[in-house]
Order: structure tokens, then C-alpha cells, then sequence
């Protein structure tokens, strides 16, 4: 009886020899658009094809990617948005880098071949793009460039991240201008009788974030223990209000200044007796700044009372994240730590406290110079 020839199990793949007197392997492989495709791989024996074969199969017993033909940039990025980024990530982030995805990196450079794209491709691009709209905005796209080449390396798909061998545009730093402590005090008299006052006293003296603030819920709040939990933020995107983790997911406990408490006592208060006019209508979700009906309020309401209550009162108009700026600023001149200031206010770095306050911190170091005129002044009589 004649043996019948192996076959390799569904899947695995299938190995045959050409006209030419090479092999030829064929494997079903993922694509970076999610489907699958059939890839080739040759070679001059069928031990070296075999060996092609294997690593295809380990690829594709791992999920990696294999394209079939050259990828452009632009097919590359969707399947790193929609893949990578939108299971692992923020919302914000994922429609952060989608904005510079379809605005800037598609067009401009999305029909580049992936393993193709150089160096030169990438300067040019930043050049062109910085002209066109802003440093900031080119800086912003060459990093979402940077970190979906990282990804294209991670999964084996590029050799290299030529976006790293780009330097990013210089962009100008936002010039600082929080209020005084004078301008802050006259703030807090004029909102004091506002719905939202004792919102505005935790963003003034906790440097809270807006979303930090429309999400605090009471069990966040300990007021006879004065500590704060941070730990989520409520934000508006797509036409959905949604709760989400802190800014780097950084969750942390902060004690609450005594100026804090009689205002949270206050709107507790108040809020108890909007709860009982609201009656079943009441959506009770344990929210601190809420509506009359208990739904947390909107984000952007918070910033209108802000500047309404400024301009009244004669004030510059300032960011609502510009009282954050100010928390920092006061804390720092008081002799505050950096790295105190850091965990106050969530900051995943020390780097980005000591960048955003630096014009506090050279007061301070002018001011501990200046000591040394004291210090080194020649004594009397001497020459």
C-alpha cells in the first residue's frame, strides 16, 4: 500500500516546490487593518522555507501584524488608533491623536510606505505642518508620530523609529499670569454668595482640575478627618458626560485646608434642601456640585460662573486652570517643596511642576542670593 504524504494541520500552513527549483511557503497571516491575508516566504531549500514558515506561524500565534504588501503610514495609524490606543487608553487621548491623525498625519504623509518613511519625510513634515498652523501643534503631531512608530517597532512591523531621530518643534511656552493674592481674595468676596463657591475655593486653594471638581462625589470627602480623595473626573466629550480616572490616572488624598470645610459644610446644607424640593425627580449619584435634579453639572458651566463672578467683580479674566497655576504659585512662594507641590497637585512629574513654575522658583533663588551681599560685604575699615 502506497504512503500517503503528511499534511500539515489546518492552519499551519503549506510548503511546495516552484518550477524554479526554490520553495515556497504560504501562511494566513493578520493584517494591520484586522483581516487575513495569505503571505509568501521562499527559499533555496525546504529546511530554510520550513524555518520561514515557523516564525510567520509564531507571529500569528502571537497577534503580530505580518503585511502581505508595504503598508502606507496612513492604513498603519487607523489600525494603531483603533487596535493600541483606543482599548488601552483615555478617551481624550484617543481623540487627541485621532484629531492629528485625520487633520495632519493622514494627508501629509499618510500614502508613505510604512518601512518606507525617512528622516527627511519627517522633517519636512514638521516643517511644513509648524508653517502652516503652529510650533505647538506640529510638537503635538510629532509625538503622536513618535509613539505609533514606537508601536510599529514593538510589534516588528519597522527597524526603526525614524520620528526619534527628528527633533520636535520648539514650541513657545504659554505665559503665566495667575491672579495676585490680592485679585484672588477680592475673587473669594465676590463669589461667596455663588451656588459654585465652594467649588471655586478648592480649585483656589487645592489647585483641583475642573473635571477633579465636577466629579467629586461626598464619600470623596472626609471633613471631620480634612482629606480630599482625587480619585476620578467628569468630562464632556462627544455629547456624553462620563466619568474617567484623574489625569495619569494619578488617584491621591490630600488634606483639606481648614478655609474648606465651612464652604463644603454650607453647600451640603444647601444641597439637602434641594434634594427634598426635588423629591423622586432626585437622581441621587452622590455628586457634590450637582443640578437641581442631582446630575453632576457641566463642566463648562463651572468655567462661566468663574468668569462671570471675575468680570463683576473688576477683575482680570482668567482661566479657570489658571486658579490651578495660582494655587501652585502662592504654595511655592510660601517655601512649599516641589515635590510636595507635585502630589497636591497630581502632577505625573517633577519636571512638569518645576517647568510651569519656574519664574517662582527664580524669585526664590533671587531672594536667597541677594543674601550674599550680606554675606561677603567687606567688613569696616578694610580694604
Amino acid at each position: 500500500m502506497a504512503s500517503q504524504r503528511k499534511r500539515n494541520p489546518n492552519g499551519a500552513g503549506t510548503i511546495t516546490k516552484r518550477k524554479d527549483g526554490r520553495y515556497q511557503a504560504a501562511v494566513y497571516v493578520l493584517q494591520p487593518d484586522g483581516t487575513r491575508a495569505r503571505k509568501f516566504a521562499y527559499g533555496k531549500t525546504w529546511a530554510e522555507c520550513d524555518t520561514k514558515r515557523r516564525d510567520l506561524l509564531d507571529k500569528v500565534a502571537s497577534g503580530t501584524p505580518v503585511p502581505t504588501r508595504s503598508a502606507k503610514l496612513a492604513e498603519y495609524l487607523a489600525y494603531w488608533l483603533n487596535n493600541i490606543i483606543k482599548p488601552r487608553r483615555k478617551l481624550s487621548t484617543y481623540d487627541k491623536y485621532e484629531a492629528h491623525v485625520r487633520l495632519y498625519l493622514a494627508p501629509m504623509l499618510g500614502v508613505k510606505r510604512l518601512e518606507s518613511l525617512t528622516v527627511t519625510d519627517v522633517r519636512r513634515f514638521c516643517n511644513q505642518l509648524e508653517k502652516k498652523t503652529t510650533a505647538a501643534t506640529a510638537k503635538e503631531s510629532h509625538r503622536v508620530l513618535r509613539t505609533a512608530l514606537s508601536a510599529a517597532c514593538n510589534e516588528e512591523l519597522i527597524t526603526r523609529n525614524v520620528a526619534k531621530l527628528v527633533e520636535a518643534p520648539q514650541a513657545t511656552s504659554r505665559e503665566l499670569s495667575p491672579w495676585s493674592l490680592d485679585e484672588t481674595l477680592d475673587f473669594l468676596a465676590a463669589a461667596r454668595k455663588d451656588p459654585l463657591y465652594a467649588a471655586f475655593v478648592l480649585a483656589i486653594a487645592m489647585g483641583l482640575r475642573r473635571g477633579e471638581i465636577v466629579g467629586l462625589r461626598w464619600e470623596d470627602i472626609d471633613l471631620d478627618g480634612r482629606v480630599l480623595y482625587v480619585r476620578q473626573q467628569t468630562q464632556r466629550r462627544r455629547g456624553v458626560l462620563y466619568n474617567d480616572d484623574p489625569k495619569g490616572r494619578r488617584r491621591r488624598a490630600v488634606p483639606l485646608p481648614a478655609m474648606c470645610i465651612a464652604p463644603l459644610r454650607w453647600h451640603r446644607m444647601r444641597q439637602t434642601g434641594a434634594r427634598q424640593r426635588a423629591g423622586e425627580s432626585w437622581d441621587e449619584g452622590g455628586y457634590v456640585f450637582a443640578t437641581r435634579n442631582g446630575r453632576p453639572v457641566e463642566p463648562r458651566n463651572v468655567y462661566r460662573s468663574f468668569t462671570r463672578i471675575a468680570d463683576s467683580a473688576g477683575l482680570r479674566v482668567i482661566r479657570l486652570h489658571d486658579a490651578r497655576h495660582g494655587c501652585a504659585t502662592l504654595l511655592t512662594a510660601a517655601g512649599v517643596a516641589p515635590r510636595v507641590v507635585m502630589e497636591i497637585l497630581g502632577h505625573s512629574q517633577i519636571s512638569i511642576t518645576m517647568d510651569v513654575y519656574t519664574h517662582v522658583v527664580q524669585d526664590t533663588q533671587r531672594e536667597a542670593i541677594s543674601h550674599m551681599d550680606r554675606l561677603l560685604k567687606r567688613r569696616p575699615g578694610r580694604e
